[in-house]
């Protein structure tokens, strides 16, 4: 070899020998920089503006995708049973606010019974946390009237007319179903008083009874008339509470169907 010729080549630059060395890491880099590019720029939406690119990229405003389900068709069942709505009670005391309706010799009236008897009624619906209220004979309230039920308290003739005469009876709205009403009125009325229904003194002026034509159609209404204030007269005075329980164990009894 001639001292002159330079056959030497010179030796590979830092950089390149360690992107050969490390060739396999370095394509696998760049592979995932390929791929990377391509899932954004197949899932970025075609935007007319950079405002409207921001906003589809999550900037302000979040993409929500509708997801559609077909149901098919079926009766819908709730998860809990609605709320009822509260108990209401109208207690409308006979006659009061109008006349004394039927009066004794001695000058007992049947106003005075219906009140006390009325009265006693209110205190156990209202001791049970019952809302209550007690009505005039033609209390203006009475006009499309609402309520869980009405009953108005009455007491028959003081007139003695034979000894049959004796009894309650009790009549309901024919414009509202009232039959569970007065069915649980007749039963526990009667256990408790101890007395029989006088079904045949039973008037149109009971079945027809003017509150029935005014109080909001769908409220079951009742009136009772407590016994007669001749041969009854010790039970609906002196034992007045008797028919009150009576009444107020009717008002319970339908409460609970």
């Amino acid at each position: 070899m001639l001292p002159f010729d330079d056959v030497s080549t010179s030796a590979p630059s830092p950089v390149w020998r360690f992107l050969w060395q490390n060739l396999a890491v370095v394509l696998f880099l760049g592979a995932a920089v390929v791929g990377m590019s391509a899932v954004y720029a197949y899932f970025t939406p075609a935007t007319t503006s950079e405002a409207e690119f921001i906003t589809a990229a999550g900037g302000t405003a979040p993409r929500l995708a509708p997801i559609n389900k077909t149901v098919t068709d079926g009766v819908v069942r709730q998860r809990f049973a609605p709320s009822l709505p509260p108990i209401t009670i109208g207690i409308i005391v006979g006659h009061r606010g109008n006349d004394s309706g039927a009066t004794c010799e001695d000058g007992l009236t049947e106003l005075a019974v219906n009140t006390t008897i009325a009265q006693k009624v209110f205190l156990l619906l209202t001791q049970a946390g019952i809302n209550t209220t007690l009505l005039d004979e033609f209390d203006a309230r009475l006009d499309q009237y609402e309520a869980t039920l009405l009953v108005s308290i009455h007491a028959d003739s003081c007139v003695y007319y034979g000894d049959s005469f004796t009894g309650f009876k009790i009549a309901g709205s024919s414009r509202t179903d009232s039959a569970a009403l007065v069915d649980c009125l007749n039963t526990n009325y009667s256990q408790i008083t101890g007395l029989t229904i006088h079904e045949n003194t039973i008037t149109t002026h009971m079945t027809d009874y003017h509150a029935f034509r005014e109080i909001a159609p769908g409220t079951p209404a009742a009136i009772v008339e407590t016994g007669f204030l001749n041969l009854n007269r010790e039970l609906l005075t002196t034992q007045s509470d008797i028919p009150a329980q009576g009444i107020a164990a009717g008002i319970f009894c339908f409460l609970q169907q």
